[in-house]
Parts: C-alpha cells; structure tokens; sequence
C-alpha cells in the first residue's frame, strides 16, 4: 500500500498506479489528460469541457456540486480527484469512506504547482507533472519581468502562514512604480446577486499576476456586492468573466451605464480560475489583457 496527503492534510492509501480515475474538477480533468491519462481516467463531471471529447467518451458523474453517488460506484474508482471548494464536503466525506479520494485546496500560484506536482506523484505521472510545472514557471517568470504586481497586504494577511512553494520564488510580486488606485478592479463571477473575489482566492492571485489590484481583497471568497458598492468604489476595472456566470456584450452594456467612469472588460474566467495545466496558456492570455487596459 502507497500513502499520500493532499492538500486538506488527509492520508490517503492507494493499492498502486490507479487504473480507475474518476475526476471532479474541471481544471484537474484536464491536467490528468496533460498527464496521458486517457486509459485511466474513467468518470468526469459534466463541466470537464477540456478535452471536448472526454465528454462523449467518459461516464458523466454529474456536476462538481451535484455528483451521482450511484454512478460513480458503478465505477468502481481507485482513486477520485476532487477539491475543497469546487466539491460538496458532504458528498466528499460520505465517497470517502469507500475510496480514496485525494482533496486539493488551491488559492495561489504555489498551491497550483504543488497540486500538480502531487497528482504527478499518485498517478505515477511525475516527469510530465515536472515538465509542465516548468513550463508554467516559465511563462510567469516572464509575464512577471513584463507586468509588475502590486503587492497585497491584505492578501497575504488572509493567507499568512500558508506553506509557499519554493519552486516559485522567481514569481513572486514585484512594487509596481505606479498607485495601486490606478489599477483598482473588481472581478464580478456571478450576476443577481452580483458576486465577487475575495483575497483568499485563486482568482485574486491571478489579478495580481496581472498587475492589477482587487478593490475587493479584503474580504473573504466570494462576497455579494451592489451596484452601489461598485460606484463608490471608484473602481478603474471592471472584469467580467465567462464563468461560472457567463458574462456578455449586454450585461457590459448595462453596466457601463450604470458605472460610466469604469472600463468593463469581458474576460476568458478559465484563465483566472483553472490552476491546472491551462495555466500553461495564462501568462500569454494575461499579457494580451494587459495591452488591451
């Protein structure tokens, strides 16, 4: 027997290379097929929409918050990929008590590459965990050396004592010369009632990759906001993303009228959200964004 801790500090057993995956989590289907996991991976969400055809191959399992118990024990998994916040810790628990299920718990970029480089290390997959931690090292390093961070006080008061990984040093922020008023933003995820990022959050991590800073940091995950927050805010940034709530053209209509001195921007929410290996394609999303503010 094989024992492992995700990111929850659970120990989990595993017999040896899992052969019957199921997966719970969109942005880590996809790192497991980055992975060449296509044999093992047996059962994915309904939101698993990378890769395209892993949805007609693969048994659906339902959603991340809606999963069907019986199906995934016809399944009959060795292992299950779920996450902390994307997945419902009852569901979690009771899958548990049958089958190793290993939790990630992402809020950062460090977080991001230590999940990856633990599901490299269960799923036997290290060298192709490495090379695409590489890779996203990589493309931060360089969208840091291009795009200065502001610094977040409140932000690493939230996450204070928070393991960092050393690996990702080189990415770390960076004083940007200008004021952080100049880059005041608020990253809306959800539409009545409106929804934002609080600093304990991957996406606000993100924001700050992106030289931006979240006008909301100081409050925790995902809080309600009014349109009256958002004028008063004197906000510079207005991102509306494609997910969870899909944000378009009339909604940034509307809204510019409503906040006529703001800069709405529709923005691709995978980018922001998915810390598996589509952070691979981030840092040049992220560097295109930037030329257009």
């Amino acid at each position: 027997m094989l024992s492992f801790t995700d990111q929850l500090g659970r120990i989990i057993t595993i017999c040896g290379n899992p052969q019957r995956i199921v997966s719970l989590v969109p942005s880590q289907t996809e790192l497991l097929f980055d992975l060449g996991l296509e044999k093992e991976v047996v059962g994915i969400t309904k939101f698993c929409v990378h890769p395209a055809e892993w949805l007609l191959n693969k048994t659906i399992i339902g959603g991340t918050k809606t999963v069907k118990l019986e199906v995934i024990h016809k399944l009959q998994p060795d292992l299950i990929v779920a996450n902390r916040e994307e997945n419902v810790k009852d569901q979690i628990e009771e899958l548990a008590r049958q089958y190793p299920v290993w939790v990630s718990d992402v809020n950062t970029l460090a977080n991001a590459m230590r999940m990856i480089s633990e599901i490299g290390r269960i799923t036997f997959t290290k060298e192709k965990a490495s090379k695409i931690i590489t890779e996203i090292e990589q493309g931060f390093t360089g969208l840091n050396s291009e795009i200065k961070r502001v610094p977040d006080p409140t932000n690493e008061k939230l996450n204070a004592g928070k393991e960092e990984n050393p690996k990702t040093i080189s990415a770390l922020p960076t004083l940007n010369s200008r004021h952080p008023a100049e880059y005041s933003t608020c990253y809306l995820i959800w539409k009545d009632p409106f929804m934002t990022t609080g600093g304990d959050t991957f996406i606000n991590d993100m924001l700050q990759y992106c030289g931006l800073t979240n006008a909301f940091s100081h409050l925790s995950r995902y809080p309600v906001i009014s349109i009256d927050q958002l004028q008063t805010t004197n906000l510079q940034y207005l991102l509306l993303s494609s997910e969870p709530y899909p944000f378009s053209a009339k909604h940034m209509d509307k809204l510019q009228q409503q906040l006529p001195d703001t800069k709405i921007i529709l923005v691709d929410g995978e980018m922001f959200s998915w810390y598996g290996s589509r952070l691979i394609k981030a840092p040049t999303y992220f560097k295109e964004l930037m030329g257009r503010i």
